[in-house]
């Protein structure tokens, strides 16, 4: 598939990104407007930055008077899951990507936009990756730009029926492999109980959302990899 059909189906399939990445962002604005952020630094903030949780925390500490050092370490928890994604989608990436290619693709690394990257059925292009981008980054910056600018004026009603496009493409990208491949299945199944497990049991639940998708991640993988290894031979 070449390159511009690459670009255009990976706008295609981010469009819900976008539509859930506008109005989560649209209520990160507000919340920017609300402790004094202008306009300006708000779209800044979030034209530099596509981490929700990352950036909502970062508020916090910025409200808080805290300095640099405690953004760094909080910024570091949280995100630290996207260092495991950036690993997983440079395996997936096709042989030969030169490091330029891949530079604009690990700025674009979010949960959804991994998710529909690992579920790709051929080797990953980069132009697929820029159309995901190109899709969900105006989505995020623009969103935020809007939420300082109108406040309060887009319904709630619409704002989380935008927000639920997240969930739905989730629900899309895993039902269908999860069919074909009852692994995929009992991965699924695994982490979303660990998840529970993770946000009640004592102790686990006082972790922070990022260090437990961490922790999710490696027990989960790590014991899928074990007990049902990829044949490198396949692959030749």
């Amino acid at each position: 598939m070449r390159g511009g059909r690459l670009f255009l189906r990976g706008l295609r399939d981010g469009l819900p990104i976008g539509a859930g990445y506008l109005a989560v962002s649209f209520a990160f604005g507000i919340q920017a407007r609300a402790i004094g952020l202008t306009a300006l630094q708000t779209f800044a903030l979030s034209g530099s930055n596509l981490t929700s949780a990352g950036q909502f925390a970062g508020l916090a500490v910025i409200h808080a008077g805290g300095g640099l050092l405690a953004m760094a370490l909080t910024q570091l928890v949280i995100n630290l899951r996207y260092c495991l994604m950036s690993c997983a989608i440079a395996q997936r990436l096709a042989p030969g990507v030169p490091h330029w290619y891949r530079l604009p693709i690990a700025f674009g690394v979010t949960d959804e936009i991994f998710a529909l990257s690992v579920a790709f059925p051929h080797p990953l292009r980069p132009a697929y990756s820029y159309g995901l981008i190109a899709i969900s980054w105006p989505g995020w910056a623009g969103g935020s730009l809007l939420g300082v600018l109108a406040g309060d004026l887009l319904p709630g009603g619409l704002t989380a029926a935008l927000a639920m496009a997240l969930y739905a493409m989730f629900v899309a990208i895993v039902v269908p492999a999860a069919k074909a491949d009852r692994r995929v299945l009992g991965v699924a199944l695994a982490a979303g109980l660990l998840s529970v497990a993770f946000a009640c049991l004592p102790g686990l639940c006082a972790l922070s959302e990022g260090t437990r998708v961490v922790l999710i991640t490696l027990l989960v993988a790590g014991a899928a990899a074990t007990l049902f290894p990829e044949r490198e031979a396949a692959d030749a």
